[in-house]
Order: structure tokens, then sequence, then C-alpha cells
């Protein structure tokens, strides 16, 4: 859904379309609850997949149209920053919720209750954006072009390599870090809990700060394409310190290191804010989805890709390395693919 929800973010009413989708995903969580059946176990998390596309696209168009070029990478990184810390409290709430009322309920309550977010967005959000006027064209050849664009347009290719790169090094985190704690370091389901926790609050509260540093520095008239490539360089560098940690001979080390690995969060609002300016105005939407696309494909591969590795090798030291070292590879897309962050045709 990540293309053609771009799609409509270009061309519709954010303030209906974000509010929509969002009462889409809510509601599905919640029916999740009431699924008698596992086909409409599966018919209910479909929904929830529809209506969650909404998140990056919608999100990265909304900072595009309300914010210029210069004040953006704090904003980006702001909205994200709530992905990452929902982490945080999904792992004390939701563990809580399963014991004491079961997983049925759980799933009503979380997914109902977060309607009432519904009511402070119409209430604030603008009732129009002064959006730009978008190319006409039906949302099959509009997919098409972009997909043709992946491929001939170097920034859109580098920023899709990029992005892949670092959901590459997120999602093994946020898939294999618990267990790892608990297998490897021998701590307790609710130590580990709230360790990894830990380092998701690190990773989210990290965004809007390597944002708001790079919006400050071409406030007072630092090159654009230097400044948030170069705190990109230097937050994807912090992912070395996973592989320092997997070498730990200590449990404290290892956690320490850790945390200093999840500063790879201080590049997301900056990759947000690459895209935003790269991006001719009226496709933002549709080049988020692109390349949040390239990201999820590294969401399937990297929690497959470890469990490989870890039967392979019988540890889970390749796993991680692997992944620090994808990270890496990263820095060489956005500085020798994508070009200085401006749109461009070809």
């Amino acid at each position: 859904m990540q293309i053609p929800i771009g799609w409509c973010a270009d061309r519709f009413n954010l303030r209906w379309l974000y509010g929509g989708a969002f009462a889409l995903w809510s509601f599905a969580q919640g029916l999740t609850g009431l699924a008698d059946s596992l086909a409409a176990l599966i018919g209910f998390r479909i929904l929830l997949g529809v209506g969650e596309s909404i998140y990056l696209p919608g999100g990265t168009k909304i900072v595009s149209v309300l914010f210029t070029r210069e004040d953006r990478g704090l904003p980006s990184g702001l909205f994200d920053f709530g992905t990452r810390t929902g982490l945080v409290l999904e792992g004390i709430l939701v563990p809580w919720l399963l014991t004491r009322y079961g997983w049925r309920h759980t799933f009503l309550l979380i997914g109902f209750a977060a309607l009432v977010w519904i009511v402070p967005w119409f209430w604030v959000f603008p009732r129009r954006l002064q959006a730009v006027d978008t190319v006409g064209g039906s949302p099959f050849s509009e997919v098409s072009r972009v997909g043709r664009s992946t491929v001939s347009n170097r920034n859109l290719l580098g920023i899709c390599l990029g992005f892949f790169c670092f959901d590459y090094y997120w999602y093994v985190l946020v898939t294999w870090l618990p267990d790892y704690l608990v297998t490897v370091r021998h701590l307790s389901i609710v130590q580990a809990g709230f360790y990894a926790s830990l380092a998701f609050f690190t990773f989210g509260i990290a965004e809007p700060i390597g944002g708001w540093i790079a919006d400050t520095l071409i406030r007072r008239g630092w090159d654009e394409t230097a400044t948030r490539k170069g705190i990109v360089t230097v937050a994807f560098s912090t992912g070395v310190f996973l592989i320092a940690a997997m070498r730990a001979a200590h449990t404290d080390s290892a956690i320490a290191l850790l945390i200093l690995a999840s500063l790879v969060g201080l590049s997301t609002g900056n990759l947000l804010a690459i895209l935003q300016s790269c991006a001719p105005a009226e496709q933002v939407g549709i080049w988020t989805g692109a390349e949040n696309f390239a990201g999820n494909l590294a969401g399937i591969i990297a929690p497959l890709a470890v469990g490989f590795l870890i039967t392979s090798y019988g540890s889970y030291v390749p796993g991680f390395e692997l992944a620090s070292l994808v990270l890496l590879l990263g820095v060489l897309a956005y500085w020798f693919v994508v070009g200085d962050l401006r749109p461009r045709l070809s």
C-alpha cells in the first residue's frame, strides 16, 4: 500500500485522508480481538495494514507542506519519534494487559482507545493545506512512472537503497534484540524487555535531536547537502557499536554499547528531509511510499537472514554484525548515488 497511499497523499485533503486511514487502522486493531476464525484474523490484519500505510507518506507530505527546507529535520524526526518510543510503552503496557485481561481484550482496548486521537487531530489540523498543484494521471500510470523513476532517477534510487540499509538495521534490532538479551545474555524476560525498550527509546529520542542539529546548522549558513548527509554518516557510523556489543565479555558493557548503537536514530529526521528536498513538491507522498516500500523489503529480509545465520553458525554474532555492515553501505548510497538536495529529472 505504500506507493498507492503516497499517490493519495499527493492529491487528496490530508486532514480527511490521514484521519480516515487512522480510523480504519484503529478499528481493524480493535476488531482483531473479535476474530472467530483464522480467515477473520488475517482479514482484520490486512485492513490494519491498509490503514497504517498512511503513516510515513502522509506524515512526510504534511511536513513538506507546512515547513521550509531548512526547518524540516526537526518535525520529520519528531513525528517518527512517536513510532520508536511507542515500542517503549508497548513493552511495558501490553504484557501487563495480556496477563491481566487476555489477548482479545488487549486488542479491543488498544484499538478502540486509539480512536480518541482523532479528536485533537481534527481540532488542530488545518482544514486545508496550501498544497502544490499535482500532476494528472491515474494511480496505475503514476505507480508505473515512479517504478521507472526508481531506476532512472539517481536521487530516488539512492534514497531507496539508503533507506533499505537503514531499515535493515532497525528491523534486526526490533525483531531480534529482546531474544538475544534472553538467550545469549541470560537476562529475564522482564529485564530484556526493559533494556530493549531503553535502546528503542534512545533511538527515538535521537531522531528529533539529529534533525534539530541539521536545521540549526543550515539556518546558520551551512550547506544543506553536506550537513544532512554528514549527520547521516555520523549516525550510521554509530552502528559499529553493535559489533562491539556482540563481542563484549560483560553484559553491562554490552548493554551500554547497544545504547550507543541506537544513536543511529540521529539520522532519521535527515533521511526524511533529504527526500523532501530531492522530490518534486507534487510527488513527495509517492516518493516516500517508494522509499518506505524499499525499507519494508528490508523488514522482510532482515529477520529471515538473522534466523538463517543463527541456525547456520549457532551464534547471533554474524547476523548482528551483518546488520552493521549493511547500514554502513547505506552511507555510500547517500553520498555517491544521491546528488545535491534538489529535484532532478534524471
